[in-house]
């Protein structure tokens, strides 16, 4: 059998057809450009495997799920997988599996960085010894090791931050829904208690319906005074007009942003305002490890459909008999 791949990610015909290794024969489908959603659709109607969009921009919804007429696997290559309606997916007895944990060191050495500029005024010292200004005082920051930073989900890239900050001797607290997710020294607390009481959070969930605005109005007027918010997750986990709102006010200390609500961040936000919010473009999880590691990932586990062998990291439940 000739499988036929629609990849909706930008990878050339070659890339697809190497992630095979010449163990079987593929037909490879590419899609323009977003927005293009009548080229997925036509794409991945024929389609016994879909690698998804690693942007975020090609949409699997159910109109798409539904045309579908020989899916075995929708491959995300990405961690993040809200593009794809998977709850629909599981309806019509689709897996749809993600890259879990292959940019995890890459995003908790950004969400380091990023904590480290933010406390230390770093990009904001740049800038202001190219203008020409020697502002010691301005510049006067925090030792790490001094704060309690608390992580908002404990799972691959959380649980990687948390190891990396051992190294600076802060104190942590965490919250995840899976009781099963801990880490030595740290201390399990709510969502309410971990914002009373840090002085640093960071983001490290998937966005769903469950967490899409988690960190609201409400959620930042909760924050301990003087804190400071970093997010290399998902954009729509946080309000930005509240909480720009909130940065205005003084009551935030600063942020740190490699996700966005709308992505690229718009030429007018009021975030690009702000020397003490620091931004990059949705760059976290980008090294030239982590994208040789997601390719492996993704290659794998399309071999293992076409070997006969279940998918790991399915994200929606279905199950794949080993045939």
């Amino acid at each position: 059998m000739t499988a036929r791949v629609a990849c909706l990610s930008p990878y050339s015909q070659e890339t697809v057809r190497e992630l095979f290794k010449g163990r079987h024969q593929v037909e490879v489908v590419l899609v323009p450009d977003p927005p293009a959603q009548q080229a997925v659709l036509e794409a991945t109607q024929e389609a016994h495997l879909v690698i998804a969009d690693k942007r975020h921009k090609h949409r699997i919804d159910r109109r798409v799920l539904e045309n579908m007429r020989n899916c075995l696997l929708i491959q995300q290559a990405a961690v993040g997988f809200d593009a794809i309606d998977h709850r629909a997916a599981a309806e019509y007895g689709i897996p749809v599996a993600n890259a879990a944990g292959y940019n995890r060191d890459a995003v908790a050495d950004w969400t380091v960085m990023a904590i480290l500029n933010i406390l230390r005024k770093g990009a904001y010292g740049d800038r202001l010894v190219r203008d020409g200004a020697w502002l010691r005082e301005e510049l006067l920051g925090h030792e790490l090791g001094a704060l309690t930073v608390g992580i908002v989900g404990l799972g691959n890239v959380g649980g990687t931050v948390a190891r990396r900050l051992d190294g600076f001797g802060s104190s942590l607290v965490f919250t995840d829904p899976d009781p099963t997710r801990d880490h030595p020294g740290a201390k399990r607390v709510g969502l309410d208690e971990l914002l009373r009481t840090a002085d640093v959070v960071c983001l490290h969930v998937p966005l769903d319906v469950e967490t899409r605005g988690l960190i609201g109005a409400e959620a930042l007027a909760a924050l301990k005074p003087g804190a400071i918010l970093v997010n290399a997750a998902r954009g729509p986990l946080v309000d930005e007009a509240a909480l720009v709102e909130a940065l205005g006010s003084g009551r935030l200390a600063g942020a740190a942003l490699d996700v966005y609500e709308v992505e690229p961040l718009p030429a007018g936000s009021p975030l690009r305002d702000f020397d003490n919010v620091f931004l990059s473009p949705h760059i976290g999880g980008g090294t030239l490890e982590a994208e040789a590691r997601v390719l492996e990932m993704v290659g794998a586990n399309l071999l293992r459909m076409l070997d006969g062998e279940p998918p790991v990291n399915v994200v929606n439940a279905v199950l794949v008999a080993q045939k």
